[in-house]
């Protein structure tokens, strides 16, 4: 019998791995696979998911992640090859592509007959719908999906919040569930749920976005981290990664979405020194200038 697929759709920053996360950790008793889409040589969000082993992540609840590399098929055979095997398999795709990629993929008759796709979810920030709205990769991550989950509805007041409700209702007529009123485990989880669809459209080509991956063996000054970053932020659409900071004994989690940016306490791995990975828009993100700026951190 094949193992049902919940995948997880929405633009950089939406929320994915922190819904992920949630569903990972909620009380359901399944042994759950997460598979996840990164964008960039540094697969932070792999490493945010648990703790990383040759590829392979081990987590609580007996879960395991692997991280997809383009080859969808093997690395399901991964997933499917683990024992136990996985009572569910959750994809993350990649905030920067649209997922019609992998749901054409995943409706393939060999896939299918292993792993089939239950569920497109997408996750969308409420306190950045309003200025995405227009963009092509946005819609067709949510067109393409079976439910709106909308994130961090929390940072809105109720009447933007009520109106941007309306307003995904009426634009893309799925159903739209609320993060903020819990986990919405029996939506994901539902056995019932869309198992049979149309072939999937020929997915949006979308070129328009660089990124910068960027390590360093040790500790920066946060002053100066600061400083730099909000040089960057502007032209910055995502942010995410680990420090090592000077005069602090363990790493931290840094992430920046839109011009939000965040550190807090990262889960110890022994791992040194730093690394981030930075994501743009072509037309206004240079990569190359954005390294020598963080090179200098290391000699600071």
């Amino acid at each position: 019998m094949s193992v049902p697929v919940l995948l997880v759709t929405g633009f950089l920053g939406a929320g994915k791995t922190t819904l992920i996360n949630a569903l990972l950790q909620a009380d359901h008793g399944l042994r759950i696979a997460a598979i996840v889409n990164d964008f960039g040589a540094i697969n932070i969000d792999a490493a945010l998911v648990g703790p990383s082993a040759d590829g392979v992540i081990g987590l609580r609840n007996g879960c395991i992640c692997c991280s997809l590399q383009g080859d969808l098929l093997r690395t399901l055979k991964i997933v499917l090859g683990q024992s136990p095997s996985p009572e569910l398999i959750v994809i993350e795709a990649s905030g920067v592509a649209d997922p019609a990629g992998i749901t054409r993929s995943l409706t393939d008759p060999v896939i299918w007959n292993a792993a089939r796709l239950q569920t497109v979810a997408c996750v969308i920030d409420a306190t950045d719908a309003a200025r995405r709205r227009d963009d092509p990769l946005w819609q067709a991550q949510a067109r393409g999906s079976d439910m709106l989950l909308l994130a961090k509805s929390g940072l809105v007041d109720m009447a933007a919040r009520d109106r941007l409700s309306l307003s995904l209702a009426a634009a893309f007529r799925q159903r739209l569930l609320d993060l903020e009123s819990g986990l919405p485990l029996p939506a994901l989880l539902d056995p019932d749920g869309p198992t049979l669809r149309a072939s999937s459209p020929t997915p949006l080509r979308d070129d328009r976005f660089v990124h910068l991956d960027w390590t360093c063996d040790g500790p920066v000054p946060l002053d100066a981290f600061q400083r730099v970053m909000g040089r960057l932020a502007p032209d910055l659409l995502r942010a995410k990664g680990f420090l090592r900071l000077k005069g602090r004994e363990t790493r931290v989690l840094f992430q920046l979405s839109g011009q939000r940016a965040t550190l807090s306490a990262a889960e110890e791995d022994g791992a040194e020194g730093c690394q981030l990975v930075l994501i743009g828009q072509k037309d206004s993100f240079d990569p190359d200038a954005a390294r020598i700026e963080l090179d200098a951190l290391a000699r600071a």
